[in-house]
């Protein structure tokens, strides 16, 4: 079944800050709005909910019209079926989170022609909150109270669900614990995402589509890997040129305790965390953990290296260094050198090379 995509074009002015976004957005997946603070990314979520009202907007989520001021029309937010997740989890205080959940089931959106109800048992067993059914919200710890928060969310049975940097709020460890949560949501949720961000690591993670947001306007949208991989402009993912590797495990050394994915063009290896054979595995790789040779190195620690072909030598924001585009076989990296060894090594566009990548600079 095709579904027509989000098209959200809107124009909003505030004292010394203009919102001008026209962007499409596929109707599945997470899209992430990324970028510093101030760009505008809480702005547009908070605008697609009808939370705050632009100008000369259109916001119409899989064919359907949230606001269209060409024909007057402006859905307000309880009328738009949405999930709104918040830095701040904001349970109730007085009820257990099955009496929270229960809560949110009440005002449950009725089912969707060619859609299933998103019942209250999908968004528990989801996200692993069978034994946190009659705990009181302030005995629950952050992360917890977090899941119980997009679990309240889904319980509405939304058609959009909005997420303004639910991991914010967290410390790292909690950070931690809920982001595989959140990736299972990606990966058996039918329900499109719009995911606020501007952490590096969640987008990589999270992000089937990146929109990246500076000064209330979009300087790129995209799948994530393409948008990684552009020339024009670089996106620079929390100061840091970074590449998203996509493969497979293909094996685990157990002796070493280190794990083998496998991409087009070679294999990475990184430490075991319990993936499954055969799982995909999302591998974000920054530009200054990749050095490149020129012929195959031998007695080197590092063990990752891989062939690759120069595709472009691009200048860096510092004048002693220069970013390297590489391609391996379809597997595209970025690679940060000093203007100096690019000259001791002579690179050029076409020029097969060696890329090393540490082990321990692979972050999942």
């Amino acid at each position: 079944m095709n579904v027509m995509p989000h098209r959200i074009a809107l124009q909003m002015h505030k004292p010394g800050f203009q919102l001008d976004v026209d962007v499409q957005l596929p109707a599945q997946g997470i899209s992430v709005l990324y970028g510093p603070s101030g760009s505008g990314k809480t702005t547009l979520l908070r605008c697609i909910a009808g939370l705050e009202r632009a100008s000369q907007a259109r916001v119409h989520i899989q064919g359907q019209a949230w606001q269209d001021d060409a024909q007057g029309l402006f859905l307000p937010t309880w009328k738009r079926p949405l999930g709104y997740v918040f830095q701040e989890a904001s349970l109730f205080a007085h009820l257990d989170v099955a009496g929270n959940l229960e809560f949110a089931r009440r005002r449950a959106a009725p089912p969707r022609q060619g859609s299933a109800l998103l019942t209250t048992e999908f968004a528990v067993r989801t996200l692993g909150l069978e034994h946190l059914l009659h705990r009181r919200t302030p005995e629950l710890s952050g992360g917890e109270r977090q899941r119980v928060a997009i679990a309240r969310a889904l319980a509405t049975n939304p058609q959009l669900l909005l997420l303004d940097e639910p991991l914010a709020s967290l410390d790292e460890a909690r950070r931690l614990e809920v982001l595989p949560w959140l990736e299972r949501l990606r990966d058996e949720l039918q329900i499109p995402m719009v995911y606020v961000s501007h952490a590096a690591d969640e987008v990589v993670r999270l992000a089937d589509t990146l929109v990246v947001l500076e000064q209330g306007r979009v300087r790129a949208c995209g799948p994530l890997q393409e948008v990684l991989a552009r020339t024009e402009p670089l996106i620079r993912m929390g100061g840091d040129v970074s590449s998203l590797v996509v493969g497979r495990v293909a094996g685990h050394d157990k002796a070493w305790h280190l794990t083998e994915v496998r991409l087009t063009g070679g294999s990475f290896w990184l430490p075991d965390t319990g993936l499954g054979m055969g799982e995909t595995v999302r591998l974000r790789v920054l530009a200054r953990d990749v050095s490149i040779a020129t012929r195959r190195p031998t007695d080197t620690s590092i063990q990752n290296v891989v062939s690759c072909t120069v595709a472009a030598v691009l200048p860096d924001q510092h004048p002693a260094q220069a970013l390297v585009q590489l391609d391996c076989a379809g597997t595209p990296l970025w690679a940060r050198l000093t203007r100096r060894a690019m000259d001791q090594l002579e690179l050029q566009p076409g020029q097969t090379v060696w890329a090393q990548i540490k082990a321990m600079a692979l972050v999942r």
